[in-house]
Parts: structure tokens; C-alpha cells; sequence
């Protein structure tokens, strides 16, 4: 359908730029510290990945604020206080990147103050950032980068948060509630059907059991819900509404771009897990067909597989870019939760603590080194002609696992040896969704024919 004319209909969801655009894309920013004047050997090399991108895209998991005059730690955080100082916005200015997603679980670590200078520091360093705000039509909205080549949308959201963080619009009288845009979802743990069959019989016997109330597919005990299925895990529903929000959002990005990214920080099923959870793929292919040109996942921590859909890439996690361990200063609740003294213990000794106790072992990894994926990753640098995606380079980066903790998360391309290491791995988690990855002179490589309309 075109209006009169023969021009595009607004709800258009074709790709419209300029041959030769091109985005690079990593996964998660945990810094605590700026590092471009740093000792880093090879960080040079890292951001040269970046040199000619268009959009340069990153997960910004920390906040930027100077403590002594902003903000608090909060009762309710994601884990770690994630914090860096305000130098780090023209670090990241310095380092390429012009697009950053916001929502995730340490975005109100430092309470609202924390997350309004995070957004100061910013926009001051000219830094688009998407998935925060003062209000939930805020947090959701798309917001936007120029080039040459086309106007870029990023619409930001995440699975994974605490629930206070989730930002709300105002109803009547009531104020809107900052915070992140927030997609919902409902998790159920799967078992066998005779366990759920076992399940039902302990709940009936509970004294708020209500014999009259049943559903043959689910059970639920003590607020855990149960369902069957051939193979035990956890499964994820999302929420209709949150769903709605996010698709109207990616298409209105979309409506006033030439190329939108959509990008979810989720933990889900686990940061054991090298697969998706059940409800992403359907939900990143609803997202392509309302109008992204990449869906783009972090927050596992670790390399997962990559889809391409109509021609679009999906990234089912970018894993780690930056992951910096020792971070100052430290809330009392982390002390508490670390069994540590303030007036004894130091901010490292907590967060030392902290990592030791830290990744889970991943699927099919035991021994010492298995926490190693968490510190491997790849940019993903995705060049477009015609308005398709006609190549995608990834290049391996590990992040100096082995150096001492006040050094240690800083990337570098990966040996030859690692870099191989990793991007076979990456071969083998794409291979489900069916895609080729060509590994030539130490880079992975995703090419993509032409296709006619």
C-alpha cells in the first residue's frame, strides 16, 4: 500500500541507507574507570575495529557520577554498586562509541540521581543513549544518532532489573516514576509430568491449597510456578503489554530513521546458559518485522549465537567488552551481603570476594578455566549495501583475565591460537539458527548474497 504519489507508506520497515554503512556493535561496558590514556597494550588496535563505523553501539552498565555530591547506593541493586567516575564520558567519547543502551539491572544502582548524572555526562560528550528516563514513554522512546549514511534509532529495554528500577507514566494524580524501560517476563520451571503430577499432590496439601482451582498444565508451589515438557529448564512468557510498548517503539524508531537497533540486556535463562531463552528468538523476529534492522542481546556475559532474519542480524549475546572487577566506592548492603567490615576490609577485598563467588560455571565447562568465556568475546561490524546486510566481520577480543584484578577487563584482539578458540565456539552456537560463519586470517566472517525484491 503507498500513499498518493508512490511514495513509502509511513509504516515502511525497509533498511534506507547509503551504500557502505556500517555499524560495529559489542556487548557489555562494565567500567569502573576511564582507560584510553591507560597501560593497556593493544587497546588501539581494539577501537581501530571501530574506525569508519557509522554507529558505534555498546551497553553502558554503570553509572557515571562523582558520589560526594550525587546520589547514594541503594538497597535494591543489581548485584554490585557499578559506578565510574565522571571522566569516564569523554573516554567514551574518545573511544568511538556514539550510541549507548541504558537499560539494564545496574541502572539505578546509585538511585535516580546516579541514573540523571549518568545522562548528564553523556549528552555532554555528544553520546546517544536510549532505555532510561524520567518516565516510562521516556525510557521507552527511541532516540537518535545522524550520519551521512543515514539517521540511526536505538530503542532500548531490559529482561533482567530490579523492580523498583522499572519506570512508570503518571495515571491521574499520581507522578510518573523514573527509571528503565522494562520488558516483564514470567518465568516457569519445566519438569517432567510425572514430577508435575508429584508437584500437584504437595499443593493440594498445603493449607491454601483451593481444591476447586486447577490447571492440568501448570502448577504452582509457594509462588513458583511448574509446567511439563521433555526436558527440564526454565521457560519465560512475556508480558503483552511490555511487548506492545516495545514493538510501537521499534516501529515509530523506525518511522523516523533509515536504520533501527533494538537492544535488550537479558540474563535469562542464566548466565550458565550458551543458548537463548524459549521466548527470544519469536520475540527477536517480532522486533525485526516491526522494523529493527538489529536486535542486539548483552548481558549474560558470555557468547551466544548469531541469526540472520530477512537479511538482518540478531545477536543472541555480544558478551563482555569491558569488564573491570574492582570497582570504588562500595555500598555498606555489599559489605553486609560479603560478610566484610568497612572500618576493617577494603572496596577490593568485597569485590574480590565478589568475582571469586562470581560466573557460574557455563554449560558443558568444569575446571579452573571455565570462567574464562566470561572475559571472550567479539565486535561485530556489519556493512550494508543495497540496503542489505552484505557482510559481517567479527573480530575475537579477550579482556586480560589473567592480569592482576586492578588491571584485569580491559580488551585486546585475542591471540591467534584464542581468537580461533572463540570464534569456533561462535561457530558452533550459530550453527542452530543456521548460520555460516567463515573464519579467514583470524577474523569471523558472515557473508550474504544479494536478494531481489
Amino acid at each position: 500500500m503507498q500513499r498518493d504519489g508512490g511514495f513509502d507508506t509511513v509504516g515502511s520497515i525497509e533498511t534506507n541507507v547509503a551504500n557502505g554503512f556500517t555499524m560495529a556493535a559489542v556487548g557489555d561496558l562494565l567500567l569502573a574507570r576511564p582507560v584510553t590514556k591507560g597501560q593497556y597494550p593493544g587497546l588501539a588496535d581494539v577501537f581501530e575495529t571501530f574506525h569508519g563505523a557509522d554507529v558505534t553501539f555498546g551497553n553502558l552498565e554503570t553509572n557515571i557520577l562523582d558520589v560526594r555530591s550525587k546520589g547514594c547506593p541503594q538497597a535494591e541493586y543489581g548485584g554490585a554498586y557499578c559506578i565510574s567516575a565522571p571522566e569516564l564520558g569523554p573516554d567514551l567519547k574518545a573511544m568511538g562509541f556514539n550510541m549507548l543502551s541504558r537499560a539494564n539491572n545496574h541502572t539505578l544502582d546509585w538511585g535516580v540521581e546516579g541514573m540523571r548524572e549518568t545522562s548528564r555526562a553523556l549528552e555532554e560528550n555528544g553520546i546517544i543513549h536510549a532505555g532510561a528516563g524520567e518516565n516510562l514513554a521516556q525510557a521507552g522512546a527511541a532516540r537518535y544518532w545522524e550520519t551521512p549514511r543515514g539517521r540511526v534509532a536505538l530503542v532500548s529495554f531490559t529482561t533482567t532489573f530490579e523492580p523498583i528500577s522499572r519506570a512508570c507514566d503518571p495515571a491521574g494524580e499520581a507522578p510518573a516514576r523514573p527509571g528503565l524501560n522494562a520488558l516483564r517476563l514470567t518465568k516457569s520451571v519445566v519438569v517432567p509430568a510425572e514430577m508435575l503430577e508429584s508437584l500437584r499432590r504437595v499443593r493440594n496439601v498445603l493449607p491454601d491449597s483451593m481444591p476447586g482451582v486447577q490447571d492440568p498444565s501448570r502448577v504452582v508451589v509457594a509462588g513458583v510456578a511448574f509446567k511439563s515438557g521433555d526436558k527440564a529448564g526454565y521457560s519465560f512468557e512475556p508480558n503483552t503489554r511490555d511487548v506492545a510498548h516495545i514493538l510501537r517503539n521499534v516501529r515509530q524508531g523506525k518511522q523516523f530513521s533509515d536504520f533501527c537497533i533494538a537492544t535488550n540486556h537479558g540474563h535469562e535463562p542464566g548466565e550458565w546458559s550458551l543458548e537463548p531463552p524459549d521466548y527470544e528468538q519469536d520475540f527477536a523476529r517480532k522486533l525485526i518485522n516491526a522494523g529493527a534492522d538489529a536486535y542486539i542481546v548483552h548481558g549474560p556475559h558470555v557468547l551466544r549465537g548469531i541469526e540472520i532474519y530477512k537479511g538482518r542480524p540478531i545477536f543472541y549475546s555480544l558478551g563482555n567488552f569491558f569488564c573491570q572487577d574492582l570497582r570504588t566506592p562500595v555500598g555498606a548492603d555489599m559489605y553486609e551481603a560479603y560478610g566484610k567490615d568497612p572500618r576493617v576490609d577494603t572496596d577490593a577485598e568485597v569485590t574480590v570476594d565478589e568475582v571469586a563467588k562470581g560466573y557460574p560455571t557455563a554449560e558443558g565447562l568444569i575446571g579452573p578455566q571455565s570462567d574464562a568465556i566470561y572475559y571472550e568475546s567479539v565486535v561485530a561490524v556489519s556493512r550494508f549495501e543495497q540496503n542489505q546486510l552484505a557482510e559481517l566481520r567479527l573480530y575475537p577480543i579477550e579482556l586480560r583475565r589473567t592480569n592482576r584484578f586492578a588491571n584485569r577487563g580491559v580488551p585486546r584482539l585475542a591471540p591467534a591460537p584464542l581468537g580461533k578458540e572463540i570464534l569456533e565456539r561462535l561457530q558452533e552456537l550459530s550453527k542452530p539458527f543456521g548460520t555460516k560463519i567463515d573464519i579467514e586470517n583470524g577474523i569471523g566472517l558472515i557473508r550474504l548474497q544479494p536478494t531481489t525484491a
